[in-house]
């Protein structure tokens, strides 16, 4: 990337890796995190790698897109892996995101612009912070001379889809995980063992199963077990870590927006922080992505997971054809998800409510309430952390006032509530225990636009004071924090273009 410029790093996570933070701003270190592979010194090499992955849509294997009408045109198209090692004991992979042109490109320019960057740098730093398993952002740097075009909403835009072509500063950030093994992936290779499609596909998705585990599951998967049973427990190990990010996910109110098998990670952490958005007026049905539909919509994404797991274990299937007892013990893993996803989202929702046990009744009808008033889903849930006794504090989430009805149906509905807890045992230990579990801020695009428009500017102050707001998502702001923060979204940016909606443009 020509003329990089530092734009922000994660002192959280160099502290992690045991790197000085003067780095990120080190000449060398930052030409060689924006691409420039000539400055790497061993055991690095002068050169990276991309892979490839299938495509399934909805759980349908898809081919036609392809650029060779056979699925293996598929794959990293901007994404570059420059580096795999250990640090403090720990085995990372790190990938520059726009980093270029990669042989799954497909005709586009492997850029990312800087727009997309933030977004995803920052989305990392918050949900690392809440808890939530992640690929990370190592550095985040921007070019000060280099440009491409993408489409995008004009402003005060009110259009679904973009309406101009908008010219954008590229970005590189330095992604970086356990592996950047996708659910895809493995579908690319039991597809060519499915089909015969070498001497060697078979053993080919043997070993980057093997791979998976190594990289992923080593400390959980007995390497002495026989290979079978290793394959069975990759399964439901990945089940449950599956089943317990999509609730986590939900808790905080986050829509990944597309989540197809090639957008899920194996290791179960969260992928791609494309056309994501976190829900503020609590509707089932969010969805930020212009191109998502249900499909893949706030309350809809166990059905998503569901079929990505669906379309992993039909992956692994292979591996097992001459074993009935692993195939068995397969599809009972696959056909358990269900209900592993509903006892985990049950799990989530006593523990967002302060509650001892599970009950639908209970949430079915707080749920009811919060869509007919039109509420703040993360304001809400963080007022009920403090167990009030009255309705007022509630209404600081109410984007619409309600009626006298309405006030009486919530009043009833605490009432209800608030005798459990109070059966529960010690309310503060209850309080702080719900705080632990409802942040105090979120995610908001009307206040995450300001920040890469300025960045673009060359301004980072506003990357770095919501990076800092961010690190501690579960605390109490300061009063002048909270007032810019913590607060409703704007009448005026609902259904804005880029901010309540927008394309997967990257």
């Amino acid at each position: 990337m020509e003329s990089p410029d530092y734009v922000a790093h994660s002192s959280a996570l160099f502290n992690e890796l045991g790197l000085s933070h003067t780095l990120a701003q080190d000449d060398a270190f930052m030409r060689l995190f924006s691409g420039d592979l000539s400055v790497a010194q061993a055991p690095m090499h002068p050169f990276g790698w991309a892979t490839g992955y299938a495509l399934s849509i909805y759980g349908m294997e898809y081919t036609e897109q392809c650029p060779f009408r056979n699925g293996n045109g598929y794959g990293d198209g901007r994404a570059i892996s420059v580096f795999e090692g250990c640090f403090k004991g720990v085995r990372w992979e790190m990938q520059l995101k726009g980093g270029g042109r990669t042989p799954y490109c497909r005709g586009g320019d492997g850029r990312t612009v800087l727009r997309s960057s933030v977004r995803e740098f920052l989305a990392q730093e918050l949900m690392h912070a809440l808890g939530i398993p992640t690929s990370r952002s190592l550095t985040l740097y921007m070019s000060r001379t280099e440009t491409v075009s993408r489409p995008w909403y004009s402003a005060n835009s009110r259009s679904f889809n973009p309406d101009v072509m908008v010219s954008n500063p590229v970005a590189i950030s330095t992604r970086i995980a356990p592996s950047f093994l996708r659910v895809g992936q493995l579908e690319l290779f039991a597809r060519r063992a499915r089909g015969g499609a070498h001497p060697n596909a078979l053993k080919e998705l043997r070993m980057i199963v093997q791979h998976l585990m190594e990289r992923n599951y080593r400390r959980e998967i007995d390497s002495t077990l026989a290979f079978g049973d290793q394959v069975v427990e990759l399964a439901r190990l990945f089940r449950g870590r599956l089943v317990r990010l999509v609730a986590n996910w939900i808790r905080v109110g986050y829509c990944q927006g597309n989540f197809n098998s090639d957008n899920c990670a194996a290791g179960g952490f969260t992928l791609d922080y494309g056309p994501f958005g976190f829900c503020e007026q609590f509707d089932p049905r969010f969805q930020p992505w212009t191109g998502g539909g249900d499909h893949f919509c706030f309350f809809n994404q166990p059905a998503a997971a569901e079929t990505n797991f669906q379309m992993f274990c039909t992956a692994l299937r292979p591996l097992l054809s001459d074993n009935n007892a692993a195939l068995a013990q397969l599809d009972d893993t696959r056909g358990g998800f269900g209900e592993a996803m509903e006892h985990e989202l049950e799990r989530m929702w006593t523990r967002k409510l302060g509650l001892t046990t599970f009950d639908p009744t209970l949430l079915r009808d707080l749920l009811h309430l919060m869509v007919r008033t039109k509420v703040d889903y993360t304001i809400l849930f963080r007022q009920l952390s403090d167990i009030p006794d009255s309705l007022s504090p509630l209404k600081q989430s109410f984007y619409e006032s309600g009626s006298a009805q309405r006030d009486a149906q919530w009043t009833d509905w605490l009432r209800r509530w608030r005798d459990q807890v109070m059966r529960s045992g010690d309310v503060g230990e209850t309080s702080a225990s719900m705080k632990r579990a409802n942040p105090s801020v979120t995610w908001r695009e009307w206040l995450i636009a300001p920040a890469y428009q300025e960045a673009e500017r060359g301004n980072h102050g506003l990357v770095h004071e919501i990076q800092e707001v961010f690190s501690t998502p579960y605390g109490e702001l300061l009063p002048k924090l909270a007032a810019k923060y913590d607060r409703l979204k704007p009448k005026e940016f609902f259904n804005a273009g880029g901010v309540s909606h927008y394309s997967c443009s990257s």
